[in-house]
């Protein structure tokens, strides 16, 4: 893990977060030997959106049939 001093971070920011994205390393701000921040690089989702379940499905019946035996009554006559 980088370290550099509170004093420090203006002049390097630019060029340390660049590094820091770069290399994947945390970079820890101290200041008087004093852990104060820690600036981590974004980890990207690399999953993919769109597709992601293809194939997984199974088809287990006809989406038309009746889920269960269905019985005919005549709400008039009853």
């Amino acid at each position: 893990m980088t370290q550099i001093t509170f004093a420090e971070l203006p002049q390097t920011l630019q060029n340390l977060i660049n590094q820091t994205q770069k290399t994947g390393e945390s970079l820890t701000i101290t200041d008087n030997n004093t852990a104060i921040a820690i600036i981590s690089p974004i980890i990207k989702n690399k999953r993919a959106t769109f597709g992601v379940m293809k194939d997984s499905g199974e088809i287990i019946g006809d989406i038309v049939e009746p889920t269960s035996n269905l019985v005919n009554v005549d709400i008039l006559n009853l």
